[in-house]
């Protein structure tokens, strides 16, 4: 993620390089450009060099005035947020196509089985902040892989451990909520949820969360995510060792039903 930030987009610098040329072949400067986009001339410079987003009205603007005709605005779309920060996008393509997901997490509800509610407050905690329009791209997006739980020829493995359960990160009727969602999902037929309880001493629920996905033609790739992004591998011998550290945390974990009952549980002291 770091090198991400590391220049603007290109589709920034791109747009805004265009904005600049087609500027100076039709002789318009920068300041008359300014002043009829209502901008001053260093915003138009800095959204020029690609610093800042180039805005629609600035894209129509110039399209105006240098006779792009539409040119200059057909931009607009490639400037759009994208749909999943990079680091993530590659593992939505997997996700898509899986056959087969098994998730483990130790801090979050899985993406999957967030509400609505839980999503937004997640992704307005998030640090540094991202913008709304962001914030409100990535809830919908997220909402949208869920119907993935409704094709019942994919099968669906989570074992979450019990503090996850326990954190209440909304409110404390929207946290209902979302306990209830795990419950709703975990009558599925091709889901099947399971509670890691906390316990002293070492075992492989202390080295973190992780998901493995089985792809259509029955290869494995393991994803893990942390602070600075998620890395997906398909070396088998790491993707062994993770496939045998799921073998023994739904070991420890309890059943599907003794698990209904403690979420359930928890539902009612709320």
């Amino acid at each position: 993620m770091s090198d991400e930030n590391a220049n603007p987009p290109v589709a920034w610098r791109y747009c805004g390089n265009q904005i600049k040329l087609w500027r100076a072949r039709s002789e318009v400067s920068r300041e008359e450009l300014a002043e009829e986009a209502g901008y001053s001339a260093e915003y138009v410079k800095s959204m020029e060099q690609g610093r800042r987003r180039p805005t629609l009205h600035l894209l129509r603007v110039a399209d105006e005035m240098c006779g792009a005709r539409g040119m200059l605005t057909a931009g607009d779309v490639y400037l759009q947020p994208e749909k999943f920060p990079l680091y993530s996008a590659e593992y939505m393509r997997y996700e898509a196509d899986a056959i087969a997901i098994n998730s483990y997490q130790t801090q979050l509800i899985p993406g999957l089985l967030q509400t609505e509610k839980y999503a937004r407050k997640l992704l307005e905690g998030r640090w540094p902040p991202a913008d709304r329009e962001t914030i409100e791209q990535r809830v919908r997006i997220r909402l949208e892989r869920q119907p993935l739980l409704d094709e019942e020829t994919r099968t669906f493995s989570f074992v979450i451990g019990e503090a996850v359960l326990r954190q209440s990160v909304v409110t404390g009727k929207e946290h209902k909520e979302q306990l209830h969602r795990l419950l709703e999902a975990g009558e599925r037929r091709n889901v099947t949820l399971q509670v890691l309880l906390h316990r002293n001493g070492a075992s492989p629920a202390l080295f973190g969360s992780f998901i493995v996905l089985t792809t259509p033609d029955c290869e494995r790739i393991v994803y893990e995510e942390g602070h600075l992004g998620g890395v997906l591998c398909a070396d088998p011998e790491r993707v062994g060792q993770i496939g045998q550290r799921y073998e023994m945390l739904l070991q420890m974990a309890m059943d599907a039903e003794e698990s209904a009952r403690f979420i359930e549980k928890l539902e009612a002291e709320l």
